[in-house]
């Protein structure tokens, strides 16, 4: 039987490991600086690439513009003696005779406990017919009810008191305290003071987001604007809805960071050097601090400020570029605002592919040492 030499088998399965490794794609997180360049429009692809600068993060330093119009914030205070349409009223009235047109014989006094405001705002007295109640307070009721019944018994005296105000309450749902619905009353005629009659916020307050639904209109406000700007305090009105519910903002963290997921803002505002401490830094052992990116859907408007254009249309594809070890780099990247739905990537330092390179040689060499092995053994049993 003819032997194989050993040296020859060591040879072919090294050409073979390194054919192997050459031939197959390494692992890595995605694009590196140079594949994502070459996707530029300068370079004949879809997306501008620009490094960022203090005219860039200017340009692109957009906040959601949270807040109340002029409508709702100019809207008056309800008095609390104005009854409106629900409301329930308490009625008593007193007649000077025996025998009068309500009281019974034994009495000179009628007690209506309970008469309920219709949704047109009357209610009807007996002998005084239909009166206009929403609208008008308890004093203008009772001078009304005098005036229709002072011709038919004389000298009438009549007491009106509001009983309940059903028909103007909100109602209050989402992140706090107490979910329902409450009456709109002397201490709680705003904003800020029924969300604390219904037990506060149950979120951090940071990212905690009210709007009010009034009839077809819906407004949003930052919680901490309703202290910050007291005239974003409105008043509220009968049947408004009010919803606590946290910022639904996020961005999407992918590359050589320490998480790689979907992430919700923490606050407000949220700059790219928040946000890579958000997901935990850079990895140390693979990030390239040179290579960080910011993909983003812009509007014309401030693509064509971006790139000092103006005949841009449409919402462009940008890649803002963060070099963190530039001189000014932190500050940049400080100073550079994340927007919702933005995609923050970190490349792989070129050192990272090498290393890779040849823990995947060192791994194939080791079994290519064990096939050596096996073939020197075979050799050796093939000469005996």
């Amino acid at each position: 039987m003819k032997t194989v030499p050993s040296r020859w088998v060591r040879s072919v399965a090294l050409l073979a490991a390194v054919s192997i490794v050459a031939s197959c794609g390494l692992p890595r997180v995605g694009p590196n600086k140079k594949e994502i360049f070459a996707g530029s429009v300068q370079r004949e692809g879809d997306a501008f690439v620009v490094a960022v600068n203090d005219r860039v993060t200017r340009a692109t330093a957009v906040v959601p513009a949270l807040g109340f119009s002029d409508g709702f914030q100019n809207a008056g205070v309800l008095g609390s003696d104005t009854i409106r349409a629900g409301d329930t009223l308490g009625l008593t009235i007193w007649e000077n005779v025996d025998d009068g047109l309500l009281a019974g014989e034994a009495s000179n006094a009628t007690v209506l406990e309970e008469v309920q405001v219709d949704g047109s705002g009357f209610i009807f007295v007996p002998y005084a017919g239909r009166i206009k109640a929403s609208g008008n307070t308890p004093e203008a009721i009772r001078r009304i009810i005098t005036n229709k019944l002072e011709d038919q018994t004389p000298d009438p005296q009549v007491q009106v008191r509001r009983v309940a105000g059903d028909g103007s309450t909100v109602s209050l749902v989402g992140s706090i305290g107490g979910q329902g619905v409450y009456a709109i009353e002397r201490p709680t005629r705003t904003l800020s003071a029924m969300l604390a009659r219904a037990g506060g916020i149950t979120i951090e307050p940071e990212i905690a987001q009210v709007k009010v639904i009034r009839g077809s209109r819906s407004e949003t406000i930052w919680f901490q604007d309703l202290y910050n700007h007291p005239q974003f305090d409105i008043a509220l009105r009968g049947g408004d809805r009010i919803l606590v519910e946290e910022d639904t903002r996020a961005f999407t963290s992918l590359g050589a960071t320490g998480t790689q997921a979907r992430v919700p803002f923490e606050s407000q505002t949220l700059s790219a050097v928040e946000a890579i401490a958000q997901v935990g830094g850079l990895l140390s052992s693979s990030a390239d601090p040179t290579g960080v990116f910011v993909f983003r859907n812009e509007p014309a408007e401030i693509a064509n400020q971006v790139l000092g254009r103006n005949d841009l249309v449409g919402a462009q594809r940008m890649v803002y570029v963060l070099d963190l070890t530039e001189p000014n780099g932190m500050f940049m990247a400080r100073d550079f605002v994340i927007r919702d739905q933005d995609t923050l990537y970190v490349t792989e330092a070129p050192f990272t592919q090498w290393n890779k390179t040849i823990a995947a040689l060192t791994g194939t060499l080791g079994a290519v040492s064990t096939l050596t092995t096996a073939a020197d053994a075979l050799g050796g049993g093939g000469s005996e």
